[in-house]
């Protein structure tokens, strides 16, 4: 049994032994309702998710079988339910829910092709259904969840086949499709025990070499580092060693951080498709995790990891430093974290050395982080501290020491002493047992034995000076100190053999000098906020001390709660004494938790010592003052008008606050011990209501809460006591783990508050007078009017409600809840589980019979208070609370539960003992925490039991309805949601959303009445706000989907209420539209089916064409409405493809609908249609298949016919159409000056656009088809508005109604084509775009005609502007087809060698340029591992062609050229590299000839003896200004002039192979050019120069692997040495960087001959030189050797 079912209260335990048969039969109760041969059984099994999901949460006890059946059952669901995205996504969860939490008991096999097919089918093809884009998110991100919870299941074999699968994606590493593969392959690639035969050192080799294959991509790094972490931890039978150089490179380099001055992230990173980025789980930042992971299971005995990792450390320690923050430091901080939890799992493998090491490397890194200005990285070095001193308590101990003591003495950084305290906070424990355990004692830790208690004895004085209400971080950081030391000790006390631990210091002494600061504390403290006055305001709204942690309020409870018996006497004097004298109104819950430890210590002292004497103070206070007669003592007489009403004083008010609330806090865990005050306490609640003052009032409410809590709950009353002793230390308190809890151990548990029989009598005599007799009075005050004075009946209601709110508040379930009435009349009913997991609050009072007769009262007064009272907010606020506790039963204990459970996120480390601990040799399963904290967990693990125990036990069964009670509740709450006061109305919604959740049949009433508001002209803008934010939940939401009426009364408000003139009202409308489109699920078979069995609701048809109606420009509707109903109008269009029936007539009328949308005046309306044809036009009657292509079928008469045709045909050829869409689409394209909107696929620029807009427009994934399909890094085609999905459309529209649309299209494409207006060519370039790649039959036949001539045009016109469509059009046209993108377009060839076609001799240059730009664009996108003869044969001729011209005069040419040359030659060798089998001998000969790479020999030549010509011939060195100006004027002959312009062009070529992401197989030509680069960084040719200096910020970036590495280090000897200055000071500037990025791979002679080379230069003439010379050594040194 897990430890917080074994602590729960007694009666609760009992029951918890029946939840296995419960378990068992639910799931039986599941399997029935699915019937394999109706699909949408599916729908039914989903209400029984949230009933399994409780044994899960509840830590039930279960059957392993049954657990087993369960995850089979789930996973066979999922894989059936294709289509159905929420039933899956239900389903899904659930699964990895229970397989995460008992992956290790389980043993089956689970297949991974099915869920791969699922989540191709969901999210990686066209056909993207309705669903919005939320659940569709919620989708991809449980199937995922799925797929890694399920890889430890698959089977032998797995690993092979998914390799096979995906390792073919990655052959092109310039396509979209490698990232996905990489994805796939991280995601799917099980490293499970059946599949360790797969892994090999050959595997890893090619895994790395593909790993390299794309630089610089932190998307890329995060899978491959992924991948490799996973493995590396796995099986360690892999030889790792000769991995490691090349892995701690990439670790190293992985870090975006600023080396030597240089920038700190990637000076161009491969771009990810934004899809990509967003399916596959990639932290933009390092992939701390796999790296940390991979480090610390690569640490073996002896290896040379070890090694590695402190180099590491050392490389990265800098960037720690508390001056030396930026971006980078959160991805640092990350990876310490990381490095230290990962560490935790893998120290049992590591021997006593190893983990000296480790420590060792991190504690420079802590060192360095400690006092980090960045929070995050000052937490987490204080927890790694911890966690790392008990692992290595000699080194972390004596550090720690140090850095306390230091920050002791400091006067300047006062700073330092929050972090050093908390430090010693956390590392309390280790300390202890450091220094008592026998163990420890035997170690030496860098001090004499006293050396760590002396140090807990300073913290421990020092703390009492930290309490400052001036300063709160210090202050609570010493609160957690003390925490954390009295956590550790058993008991304090003076006597001198039990702490003869810590002689310095007497307890008592200490005590008394603690109470004192404290109460200082207390008496300056100042409230954080305004208090509230009234209702809202809680006993507990405190200052710093409440309101920052809970550290404040444990402090108390450890302390008093360890106390011996005369030192807590001693305390409780002194608090007694302090809190009789004093009356302190801002720390009300300071000083009420203070009361409340004493009491929770000691109940019976406790009471008499500090409760009692406040009540006898409070009643005395109250004794003379006027009474109201509303308190439930007596009737008051309501036919007296008081005119003067009667007041107390401001202090006397002030004072009785004070106590009361108190009090209230003080008697939590009272318990019996206060039943001796029993009369007392009535008699100070009456009076408290019979106050005329509200203040008191409200306190009186707070103390009949605080009471009735305090008799009739379970909680743990013993919580504080220290119970077991650890066995090496005595004087310290043995602290528990859940994992290792065993019931048959000793008995740790707590001691429960059960109520006995006197205290729920008293409960009861309460609820008499507070509940029952109040509740008469309300109905007498409603009915009879007793009342003449407004006022007066104003205030006797309030405190009326307030009693009756109280007292609900304070017995909380412990009020039996109603019993739901049967359909049947018959209340036992097969079908119904009396019972599912055990839970309760406290003892029962009352009865069920008393709660429904709360209903009904409260039913009639709301309706008095709405008629009457509707202004008063208090009044009806109060109403809606009380009818929310009436009527949800268990939602206050639920609030409860999560509240507390976010303090729990802010667990800390100073009461965490990590699972492995080495300084007394016992390690555990898990955390150990002291057993108050456990106890904490134990009692809100009962809170949260008790609040679903009964709430889901009658939902499941069809024969219950809701009880009478709830439907009269619901009404009245359905009324006050729709108030005018917005308090009210948002308490009242989501009471309402409680109740219809647990009562689904009631939403439909909901919805009908509520989007009645919304249809109706003079309904007020309050009534629309209230009725939008019930309707935009998730509960009404996801209801529609199954009930037609509702579901057509929803779409039919929202489109028909553009009559609300208010701009709130419209902004909640619009709000609620963008929710259910983005919730949207789909529409259930049922609401097909309703016009078939006649059902009562609308027919689905009707609402498509009464839709459809509204949906028209001519309509009259505003413009968003308009496109609102569009939007429907597709979603139900889409949703209807599931039914036969209705879908070809549906789909074809709104796919003609969309298609006259594109040339509608409302632009929005517009994008939206080109959504909607994306997605509608989908069959591709004409398209060519690919066998098809080879030939020419130019009489091919297809016999398949679209659906979508004939409706389609009719709207294109009217007269103008096409002229109309095309300029329509043109003012789409807004151009700017300033336009930076990228070509990756968007819709029109974002600025025309609101978020809100977009959601409706958009689909959430155009993914497959997100185009580009390769990454784009060509500062052209950064700025075109070229629209990827505008051109989808004329493709589609072809390739689904053949020729007769390009025969309409033609005129207008021509006539836009050359159109002046830049818009106009964007939608020209796209619809051509969309027309070349249609690949249908009778295209070939077009292109001869008429489109060669065309784009023949476009080559040869002279506009310059729209350069970047018409590429970005020859782009898309030539892209390859398929998944993969390797299959070939019926006109590429053709497109090619038109461009190819040599150029008139007469054009200008920038027609020059423009056409290598085309060219350029187009062979991105071929695939150059699978490229045909007639592609290779154009690489080698275009190759020949560039060479000969790279002293073009233009400089623009030049640049074009060099970006040509790049692709160009990246292609042919990434072709090279994949292997072939020619069949012609053609083939294999030009294959040989590109073998031959004579083009590397003429550039690596000319290259030499152009950088000779350009020094001998630059005046840099020796000639005054006057010179290089005359050398600017073109002073030099024209041979050197050639010389200049060939190396820009060169320039060129090795920016754009670096920028690419393509220079992983050129690496070898990029070293021969180093030189050059090096050389030219200052010559007296400004733009020679900064192109040198771009290509040197680019290399300084770049990693070189051996054999390239060893080239460039002489290259990099030889320059160092070279005889030119500046060439001398360039070398050893790229040095410092070079050093940092290849520490690991470079060999020690290496590293020794770079040395002396530097060591050399120290003496170098030139004082430029020497300056970088010395940076450079400084650096050197510094990093190693």
């Amino acid at each position: 049994m897990h430890l917080y079912n074994a602590w729960l209260p007694p009666p609760v335990v009992e029951e918890t032994k029946k939840e296995k048969d419960s378990f068992r039969s639910v799931l039986k109760f599941v399997k029935d309702s699915y019937k394999p041969d109706d699909p949408d059984s599916v729908y039914s099994t989903l209400k029984w998710i949230s009933v399994l999901e409780l044994f899960i949460k509840a830590k039930s006890e279960l059957n392993l079988d049954d657990v087993a059946e369960l995850v089979q059952f789930g996973i066979e669901l999922f894989n059936i339910s294709q289509n159905k995205l929420y039933a899956q996504v239900r389903w899904g969860n659930l699964t990895v829910r229970v397989l995460n939490k008992y992956r290790k008991k389980l043993a089956f096999k689970v297949q991974w092709r099915p869920l791969y097919d699922t989540l191709i089918h969901t999210h990686f093809t066209r056909n993207t259904g309705p669903e919005g884009w939320r659940l569709r998110q919620r989708h991809f991100q449980t199937i995922t969840s799925l797929v890694r919870s399920c890889r430890r299941f698959f089977p032998a074999g797995s690993a092979l086949e998914i390799w096979n699968e995906f390792s073919s994606l990655l052959e092109n590493p310039w396509h979209n499709s490698s990232f996905e593969g990489s994805g796939f392959l991280r995601l799917f690639l099980p490293t499970n025990f059946e599949n360790q035969d797969f892994y090999t050192d050959t595997w890893v080799k090619k895994s790395l070499n593909v790993w390299d294959s794309i630089p610089n991509s932190q998307f890329w790094n995060s899978q491959w580092a992924a991948i490799i972490a996973r493995v590396i931890k796995n099986y360690d039978f892999i030889d790792w060693e000769c991995f490691l150089p090349m892995l701690f490179s990439r670790y190293l380099n992985m870090f975006e951080v600023p080396v030597a001055n240089g920038s700190a992230s990637y000076p161009y990173s491969v771009d990810v498709p934004r899809y990509t980025r967003f399916l596959f789980s990639n932290k933009t930042s390092t992939p701390a995790k796999a790296i940390a992971k991979s480090i610390v299971y690569l640490l073996k005995p002896g290896g040379a990891a070890q090694e590695h990792f402190e180099k590491l450390g050392n490389l990265l320690e800098q960037y720690y430093h508390p001056s030396n923050g930026g971006r980078w430091t959160y991805s640092l901080e990350r990876f310490f974290q990381k490095i230290t939890e990962k560490n935790r799992q893998a120290e049992m493998f590591l021997g006593r050395s190893e983990r000296t090491y480790f420590v060792s490397v991190l504690l420079k890194l802590i060192d360095r982080g400690q006092y980090s200005k960045d929070e995050h990285l000052s937490e987490t070095v204080a927890a790694a501290t911890s966690i790392l001193s008990y692992v290595e308590p000699t080194l972390v101990l004596p550090f720690l020491a140090s850095r306390f003591h230091l920050a002791l003495e400091t006067m300047t950084a006062t700073h330092q002493l929050k972090t050093a305290v908390m430090s010693v906070a956390f590392a309390g424990r280790s300390l202890f047992l450091t220094s008592l355990s026998t163990q420890g004692k035997q170690e030496d830790c860098g001090g004499n034995d006293d050396a760590y208690v002396d140090l807990l004895t300073i913290s421990l004085s020092n703390a009492l000076l930290g309490m400052d209400a001036n300063d709160p971080p210090k202050t609570l950081a010493t609160m957690q100190l003390i925490g954390s030391i009295f956590s550790n000790i058993a008991t304090l006390d003076d006597s001198t053999d039990q702490l003869s631990f810590m002689p310095m210091i007497q307890f008592s002494e200490w005590l008394d000098e603690f109470l004192c600061r404290l109460f200082s504390l207390l008496q300056h403290l100042e409230p954080s906020s305004v208090l509230h006055e009234g209702l809202h305001s809680s006993a507990t709204s405190g200052t710093f001390l409440v309101d920052d942690g809970p550290f404040y309020y444990c402090m108390l409870e450890i302390l008093l709660g360890r106390l011996s018996k005369s030192l807590y006497n001693q305390a409780l004097r002194k608090i007694a004494k302090f809190v009789r004298t004093n009356i302190l109104p801002g720390a009300v819950a300071e000083v009420g938790l203070l009361c409340c430890a004493c009491v929770h210590s000691n109940p019976e002292e406790a009471v008499a010592s500090l409760v009692d004497p406040i009540l006898s103070s409070v009643i005395s206070s109250l004794k003379g003052t006027p009474a109201t007669g509303f308190g439930g003592r007596g009737n008051p007489d309501g036919t007296v008008s008081i005119k003067a009403k009667p007041t107390l004083s401001p202090a006397l008010e002030t004072a009785i606050d004070y106590q009361l609330k108190i009090l209230s806090v003080a008697i939590n865990y009272g318990g019996p011990a206060l039943l001796r005050c029993k009369d007392q306490f009535k008699e100070a609640i009456v009076s408290a209501f019979e106050s005329p003052s509200w203040k008191v009032n409200g306190a009186g409410d707070h103390l009949l809460r605080s009471l009735l809590g305090s008799l009739i709950v379970y909680y743990p009353m013993d919580q504080y006591k220290s119970i077991s002793r650890h066995p090496a230390a005595m004087a310290l308190e043995e602290w528990i783990s859940a994992k290792d809890y065993n019931s048959d151990g000793p008995l740790l548990g707590p001691k429960w508050h059960v109520p006995n029989d006197d205290e729920v009598q008293f409960a009861n005599e309460l609820l008499n007078l507070h509940f029952q007799s109040a509740l008469d009075e309300l109905l007498k005050i409603c009915q009879n009017k007793i009342h003449s004075d407004p006022g007066n009946e104003k205030e006797h209601l309030k405190v009326t409600l307030l009693r009756i709110d109280s007292s609900l508040q304070g017995v909380l379930s412990c009020l039996p809840d109603f019993s739901p009435s049967s359909r049947n009349g018959i209340v036992k009913d097969a079908s119904h589980i009396s019972f599912l997991i055990a839970g309760a609050t406290g003892s029962s009072v009352g009865s069920a019979g008393l709660r429904e007769k709360a209903v009904e009262i409260m039913h009639s007064a709301c309706k008095y208070m709405l008629e009457e009272k509707s202004d008063d907010s208090i009044l009806l606020i109060l109403t809606v609370r009380i009818m929310d506790a009436l009527v949800n039963f268990g939602s206050l204990e639920y609030e409860e539960w999560s509240n507390h459970r976010q303090a729990w996120k802010l667990e800390s480390a100073a009461i965490l003992e990590p699972p492995m601990n080495f300084i007394v040799s016992s390690h555990s399963q898990g955390k150990k925490r002291p057993r108050w904290a456990l106890m904490d967990k134990a009692y809100m693990h009962n809170t949260w039991r008790s609040s679903q125990s009964s709430y889901h036990l009658f939902r499941m069964s069809g024969n219950f309805s809701p009880p009478d009670q709830a439907i009269l509740l619901m009404d009245d709450l359905l009324k006050l949601s729709l108030h005018s006061y917005e308090t009210v109305r948002s308490l009242a919604g989501k009471s309402l959303l409680k109740m219809i959740k647990r009562w689904p049949s009631m939403i439909s009433k909901c919805v009908l009445s509520l989007t009645e508001h919304l249809r109706n002209p003079s309904s007020p803008e309050y009534a629309v706000l209230g009725s939008c934010s019930v309707l935009s939940t998730q509960t009404v939401l996801k209801h529609l989907t199954a009930d037609p009426k509702a579901l057509s009364s929803f779409l039919l408000g929202i489109l028909s209420s553009s009559h609300h003139e208010s701009l709130k009202a419209q902004k909640a409308i619009n709000e609620l539209f963008v929710m259910y489109n983005i919730y949207f699920s789909g529409v259930s078979r049922s609401i097909f089916r309703t016009s078939d069995n006649h059902i009562d609701g609308p027919n689905f048809a009707d609402l498509v064409s009464k839709i459809g109606s509204m949906s028209f420009d001519s309509s009259g509707l505003h413009w968003r409405y308009n496109l609102m109903a569009n939007r429907v109008l597709l979603l139900l269009a889409m949703a209807s493809r599931s039914d036969p029936n209705f879908s070809s007539k549906i789909l074809s009328e709104t796919a003609g609908h969309f298609l006259k949308n594109l040339k509608s005046q409302l632009p929005q309306t517009r994008i939206l249609a080109i959504s909607a044809l994306n997605t509608l036009l989908k069959e591709s009657p004409y398209k060519l298949s690919a066998e098809n292509q080879s030939a020419v079928f130019e009489d091919l008469q297809t016999n398949a016919k679209s659906s979508l045709e004939g409706a389609l045909s009719e709207i294109f050829q009217e007269e103008g159409f096409f002229n109309e869409t095309l300029n329509s689409l043109s003012h789409v394209h807004v151009i700017t000056d300033t336009d930076s909107t990228s070509s990756r696929g968007s819709h029109g620029n974002s600025f025309i656009q609101n978020l809100a807009d977009k959601s409706i427009t958009r689909f959430y994934f155009d993914f497959s088809s997100s185009w580009p399909r390769t990454p784009s890094w060509i500062s052209l085609f950064g700025s075109d508005t070229f629209y990827s999905n505008f051109a989808r459309i004329f493709k589609r529209l072809i390739q689904e109604c053949g020729m007769p649309v390009l025969q309409a299209l033609k005129g207008t494409l021509e006539e836009f084509a050359n159109a002046k207006e830049r818009s106009k060519q964007c939608v020209a370039a796209e619809a051509l775009a969309g027309v070349l790649h249609s690949d249908i039959n009778g295209l070939i036949g077009a292109w001869d005609n008429w489109i060669i001539v065309q784009l023949q045009t476009v080559i040869l016109s002279q506009s310059v502007e729209s350069i970047p469509e018409w590429a970005a059009c020859l782009r898309y046209s030539v892209t390859g087809k398929g998944k993969y993108g390797t299959t070939v377009p019926v006109l590429r060839k053709q497109i090619l060698d038109c461009l190819m076609a040599p150029l008139p001799p007469t054009v200008n240059t920038t027609v020059v340029a423009k056409r290598y730009t085309f060219l350029s664009a187009a062979l991105i996108e071929i695939s150059p591992q699978k490229m045909p003869v007639t592609e290779i044969e154009l690489h080698n001729r275009l190759m020949n062609e560039l060479l000969d011209n790279m002293c073009h005069s233009s400089a623009q040419v030049r640049e074009a050229i060099g970006i040509t040359l790049s692709v160009l030659c990246s292609n042919i060798r990434l072709h090279l590299s994949s292997a072939h089998d020619y069949s012609c001998e053609e083939a294999s000969e030009i294959d040989n000839q590109l073998k031959e790479e004579k083009w590397v020999l003429v550039m690596k030549d000319r290259a030499s003896d152009v950088v000779t010509n350009i020094q001998n011939t630059s005046p840099a060195d020796n000639l005054e200004t006057a010179g290089q100006t005359a050398f600017q004027n073109g002073y030099l002959n024209g041979d050197a002039q050639d010389d200049v312009k060939w190396m820009e062009t060169l320039f060129h070529f090795i920016i754009s192979t670096l920028k690419s992401g393509r220079s992983s197989y050129l690496l070898d030509v990029i070293v021969q050019f180093l030189y050059p680069v090096l050389s030219l960084q200052e010559t007296s040719n400004k733009d020679l120069s900064t192109l040198a200096k771009a290509c040197f910020e680019l290399l300084k970036w770049r990693i070189f692997w051996a054999p390239h590495l060893q080239r460039v280090v002489s290259v990099i000897l030889c320059s160092a040495i070279d005889p030119n200055w500046r060439t001398r000071s360039a070398t050893l500037t790229y040095l410092r960087t070079f050093m940092y990025r290849h520490t690991f791979i470079l060999s020690n002679v290496e590293k020794q001959q770079i040395w002396k080379t530097v060591e050399s230069l120290l003496r170098d003439n030139q004082v430029e030189a020497k300056g970088a010379c010395c940076c450079s050594s400084s650096w050197s040194s510094e990093g190693w050797e």
